[in-house]
């Protein structure tokens, strides 16, 4: 709605400004009524005109050739201006040009005849050009001739500079005010034989200041060019005193509008316009008052502003766009058949309006990857919006990554990505809500963990291992989720398990069975083989997962730095009970007084052996998936009395244990990377990482 308003405006605005622009045209029309105001893209005002009865005089006669606008004898237009009274015009360069003997080949000298008009003195220069060369320009004034001009020699166009005219190979002089029609001529010492090679012509020529830059291509080029320069010019020769008797007097002082000026430096009179207003002061009511033409200028300059603004937002949302891995997130999601079909497009504005510009009252969860904000979509859709933090090009590729893996899949137990919206400074990812919050609240907090029933953990294990199964076998390319946790299994209304964060997660062709890569994932759960070797399988989502159904079984967290060093490492600390027959000590009371001794033993083994060492003697999600089912169909027998039959239960899981000896050969090799710092998830470049 608001980028609609906006453009509904902007078109307003638009549209106000061009009728405002034509009314500040019309008002200030710059030809007589009724005749053509322009020839070849150059506007002609009044007093100038195009043919008889549009000028004021023959001074003023512009004759229109073929597109070009021109006044006297060849001499052509550019621009007029009412308001500096000046005109804009290109005149022709003399120029002297020898062979290699030295015999003349062109010898043109130019004649500038500006009848009533006059050169302007600050505004123009005389240039001479060449590397054996003297340029003079004569003029005539009180029936005397005058003239002036200057020398421009070099030896070679090294001594010639880009940019001077200090009298190598350029030179360029001042002339007196008022002055009209000229003479423009050129001559050599040697006529060029001693330069010829570089520099066989010469060439002088009067031209607008800040025109013409010298450079030594000049030197040695052969043709006759045009150069721009400024004329001043006003009406007659008399003054504003002497003009105001005669009937023929230009200016329009009785509106109150205009004023009649004397020139400084020229002889006749000129019109302006009074402060206030613009316009063309020659023609009748042709003065208007300025506020037309400021306000004008005002919504034109607000409408170009909000034009800027919106391309300005425009281009930093396409920056972001490619800076967040759009273009590369559009490559390798179109490689795979099918997979943008299901995926949305968020814009920057519905993901605002979803989260209440991301009110901190919406945050439902932060962590190292970045926010969550609970989102409410137009059609009353709950949605988890994830906000990440991207630092580096590493954490852009885990982005891309996470949203490629996500695509592709379509299970009951996986969190759904609905879309992604790229056109933020960071990305932004949308998914199903999940409300339930995660696994780790429920097991861990101590107001939910003694109201999670045994069942319950054990139907969650259950969803989690066919999920990872899913991921493994299933999918179209087998996917290692690497960040395999309880604060990574969201739960739902009903307590169904949701697998999440897929930003670490890796595709794996189906020839290979393991990726070299930089070790990635959470203190507590890192597979040791994996830290040892850089050597990404599936059996690493394995070891994590025993973690997880640790954590099912003694509600304790992977890692904590509360804990004792021997106790710090949860896979550890369970694996050493086991050995040392004292696992009762760490199971919850509950859920050895909820379940029954077969499937706590039972759960008990699968765990140890996801946690092997060595990937080879861990079983796959598969085996995991179908043994924890298992597990769940067991016939329930419960220990009746908890405390009376402490020993035997443990006696039982000692017997467990030593039905089953861990295969720790070097139980140290697990905890490499424990005593670092206690971010939630960290990544180690150990190794090359290729």
């Amino acid at each position: 709605m608001g980028v609609l308003l906006i453009s509904k405006l902007l078109q307003l605005i638009s549209f106000i400004g061009v009728i405002l622009l034509a009314m500040v045209a019309a008002s200030a029309a710059q030809a007589k009524p009724g005749c053509d105001n322009s020839c070849g893209g150059v506007e002609i005002p009044y007093p100038f005109g195009l043919r008889e009865g549009c000028y004021l005089d023959k001074m003023f006669n512009i004759s229109c050739d073929e597109d070009d606008a021109i006044i006297g004898v060849n001499v052509r237009v550019t621009n007029i201006s009412i308001e500096a009274h000046e005109m804009h015009v290109m005149a022709l360069e003399a120029r002297d040009c020898y062979n290699e003997s030295g015999s003349i080949e062109f010898n043109n000298s130019t004649r500038f005849r500006a009848g009533k008009f006059t050169i302007s003195t600050t505004k123009n220069q005389f240039t001479v050009l060449g590397c054996d060369t003297t340029g003079i320009i004569r003029w005539k004034k009180n029936e005397k001739i005058y003239s002036t001009g200057c020398r421009s020699r070099c030896n070679d166009l090294s001594t010639a500079v880009n940019g001077s005219c200090s009298g190598v190979g350029c030179c360029n002089v001042e002339f007196p005010d008022g002055l009209g029609n000229y003479n423009v001529s050129v001559s050599s010492f040697k006529n060029h034989t001693n330069v010829w090679n570089f520099n066989p012509c010469s060439y002088a020529f009067i031209v607008e200041k800040g025109k013409f830059n010298f450079s030594t291509d000049y030197l040695q080029k052969r043709e006759q060019e045009r150069r721009p320069m400024v004329l001043d010019w006003a009406i007659g020769s008399e003054t504003c005193e002497e003009a105001r008797s005669k009937p023929d007097f230009a200016c329009h002082e009785a509106d109150q509008k205009s004023k009649c000026y004397d020139p400084e430096t020229r002889s006749g009179y000129q019109c302006k316009c009074k402060p206030g207003y613009q316009g063309n002061p020659y023609l009748r009511d042709g003065c208007q008052g300025a506020g037309v033409s400021f306000i004008c200028m005002l919504v034109f300059t607000s409408w170009m502003y909000f034009v800027y603004k919106k391309r300005k937002i425009m281009k930093l949302r396409e920056k972001f766009f490619q800076q967040n891995g759009g273009l590369i997130l559009e490559q390798r999601l179109g490689k795979q058949e099918g997979s943008t079909e299901t995926l949305k497009i968020f814009t920057v504005e519905q993901l605002q309006k979803a989260t209440k510009n991301y009110d901190e009252s919406r945050i439902i969860g932060r962590g190292g990857f970045g926010t969550v904000y609970k989102g409410f979509l137009p059609d009353n859709k709950i949605v988890a919006i994830k906000k990440s933090k991207i630092e580096d090009e590493n954490q852009i590729e885990q982005f891309i990554n996470e949203v490629v893996v996500l695509s592709q899949i379509n299970h009951r137990h996986i969190v759904k990505l609905l879309g992604c919206c790229l056109e933020t400074q960071v990305p932004l990812l949308v998914y199903e809500f999940v409300p339930n919050g995660t696994l780790f609240k429920h097991i861990h907090q101590e107001s939910n963990a003694s109201t999670f029933p045994w069942e319950t953990r054990l139907r969650i294990a259950a969803e989690t291992a066919e999920a990872l199964w899913y991921l493994h076998s299933a999918a179209s390319i087998p996917i290692i989720h690497r960040d395999v946790k309880s604060t990574n299994i969201l739960l739902d209304d009903d307590f169904n398990a949701k697998v999440s964060d897929f930003g670490t997660s890796r595709l794996v062709p189906r020839d290979q069975t393991q990726l070299a890569t930089v070790v990635q994932g959470t203190l507590g759960y890192l597979d040791p083989e994996y830290l040892q070797t850089n050597q990404l399988t599936e059996k690493s989502d394995v070891y994590s997962f025993g973690v997880v159904l640790v954590e099912l079984l003694t509600g304790k967290e992977a890692l904590s730095f509360a804990r004792t060093e021997e106790q710090r490492s949860l896979a550890m600390y369970f694996i050493s009970s086991m050995k040392e027959e004292r696992l009762f000590e760490i199971l919850e009371n509950h859920i050895v007084a909820e379940g029954n001794k077969e499937q706590i033993q039972q759960f008990v083994e699968l765990a140890r052996s996801c946690l092997a060492v060595k990937g080879e003697e861990r079983p796959t999600m598969k085996e995991v998936a179908m043994e924890v089912e298992g597990i769940r169909k067991m016939q329930k027998h419960p220990w009746v009395n908890l405390e009376a039959n402490s020993e035997e239960v443990e006696h039982l899981l000692g017997e467990t244990c030593r039905a089953y000896p861990p295969p720790l050969e070097n139980s140290s090799t697990i905890t490499i990377g424990y005593h670092h710092s206690m971010n939630d998830h960290a990544t180690y470049p150990l190794g090359d990482g290729r």
